[in-house]
């Protein structure tokens, strides 16, 4: 790939972003989700907007910064984060996952750079701050700008709520615009106009007071592991259907219709199979696999854990287990009342023997965005702009639960604009982000603000 100047910058500026391990969940990393924020805050500021503040939560910090044209103009609100998941297990990366390194792949035969967050969401938000700076540059800037860019994304995004509730007046703006998201493919763009809700718990099984010899007490008692086994095995039916009591009560069910159009979004299965290197797909009977993984609500078991797990044998009952279980919602569900129904139903089920203790971490509602409106007719015009060829309205499986509470308390709806790709291995070992689609969505970003603001002025 032959770069420009500016691209060779963007280039550097990027990787030098990604070398931050500002992984939120740890506490140990709190200093580097700090300096990921300042560096933010410098970005903005060289890009050339005049207000930038780091602002306090009591979690990780909020970037905030503005640049207004004009109050006749509209203002667009660029969402973002700055912080990452945990690169664990490291031993699967190729190379370190905070020692950014550029290479090839099949899918990006003009290079990828491999590193944390180098899609979600560094990369794709990095590209907001260069698409200002390009249109600062040649003058195209069409809109008032915004940028909240925090730092709590991956872990839940805790005091956000209370930042825009509290910040209503600074915040205003007449749409957001998020590249979390992701498209079918380098040459068909897509827009995401669907999210899943989530709610994710933890939940413990406590049987004896201490870890027993298996020898000694094996087939008298209660083993935790084997309990915890036994209870995830009765949260879903031979058919792969939640069976959690009232789950399914206040899911929409979509049209003949509505699931054609769907079809249309190109997914060879083969292809999905082949690239997460499985054989045979699975889930709930009677959908697609791709309505399976965006309009079906699921329940998966995150992580699982008890007992002895070191080098060589130790015979041992363990005295607790524990497991991380998630589940995407789709519209109509709420979360708050999905997660009480699976802690009611988990502990139900429990048999004598054993305690169980079951602990609600987060959680959100499920989003859809209407493509009649000017703001999505924006972002379609600039991916046909850029790419040439017209995007497809696509339902996402994942679930950005900060986007239905923007609508909530702003009155606002969001346009997701993502360029990344389901092989970015986001959340995974060895996560990557194609140079092209970083360069794309710097190309492309631009060109919803020229058509937005040309559709505002329009009856």
């Amino acid at each position: 790939m032959n770069f420009t100047e500016d691209q060779k910058r963007f280039l550097e500026q990027w990787m030098d972003f990604l070398k931050i391990p500002s992984v939120s969940a740890d506490p140990k990393y709190t200093k580097d989700v700090k300096a990921g924020a300042e560096w933010v805050k410098s970005a903005l500021q060289k890009a050339g907007c005049p207000q930038t503040e780091i602002i306090p939560t009591p979690g990780h910090p909020i970037v905030y910064g503005e640049y207004l044209l004009d109050s006749s103009l509209p203002t667009v609100l660029v969402y973002g984060h700055y912080d990452v998941q945990p690169a664990d297990p490291i031993e699967l990366w190729d190379s370190p996952p905070f020692e950014p390194v550029i290479k090839t792949t099949q899918i990006h035969p003009d290079g990828a750079v491999f590193a944390r967050g180098s899609c979600d969401d560094k990369g794709q938000m990095f590209m907001h701050i260069k698409a200002f700076e390009v249109m600062l540059e040649n003058g195209s800037l069409a809109c008032n700008i915004k940028f909240m860019i925090e730092g709590e994304e991956e872990v839940g995004s805790d005091n956000l709520e209370d930042f825009v509730k509290s910040n209503k007046e600074k915040l205003a703006c007449d749409i957001i615009l998020i590249s979390d998201t992701g498209m079918i493919a380098q040459d068909q763009p897509s827009i995401t106009t669907g999210l899943r809700g989530l709610s994710y718990m933890e939940v413990t099984v406590t049987g004896p007071n201490r870890d027993l010899h298996s020898g000694l007490y094996g087939g008298s008692v209660q083993n935790p592991i084997n309990v915890l086994c036994e209870m995830i095995s009765q949260l879903r039916d031979i058919d792969k259907k939640v069976t959690i009591p009232g789950f399914y009560d206040n899911v929409i069910e979509l049209s003949k219709k509505e699931r054609d159009e769907m079809e249309k979004a190109p997914l060879d299965l083969e292809e999905f199979k082949g690239s997460i290197g499985i054989d045979a797909v699975a889930g709930e009977k009677g959908y697609t696999s791709e309505e399976r993984r965006s309009i079906r609500p699921t329940l998966d078991v995150n992580g699982i854990w008890g007992g002895y797990i070191g080098e060589g044998a130790k015979t041992v009952i363990p005295s607790k287990s524990h497991a991380k279980i998630s589940m995407r919602l789709v519209p109509n569900q709420d979360w708050h009342e999905i997660s009480k129904q699976f802690s009611d139903y988990f502990k139900s089920i429990a048999p004598d023997g054993v305690k169980v203790d079951v602990k609600t971490h987060h959680g959100g509602y499920a989003y859809v965005t209407p493509i009649e409106t000017k703001s999505y007719k924006a972002a379609h015009n600039a991916y046909l702009e850029t790419f040439g060829v017209a995007p497809i309205p696509k339902r996402g499986g994942g679930s950005i639960p900060i986007v239905p509470m923007f609508e909530k308390e702003l009155g606002v709806k969001s346009i997701l604009m993502g360029f990344g790709l389901d092989s970015d291995a986001i959340h995974s070992p060895n996560e990557h982000y194609g140079l092209f689609n970083f360069f794309k969505g710097i190309e492309t970003i631009p060109k919803f603000y020229k058509n937005y603001a040309k559709l505002w002025n329009q009856d």
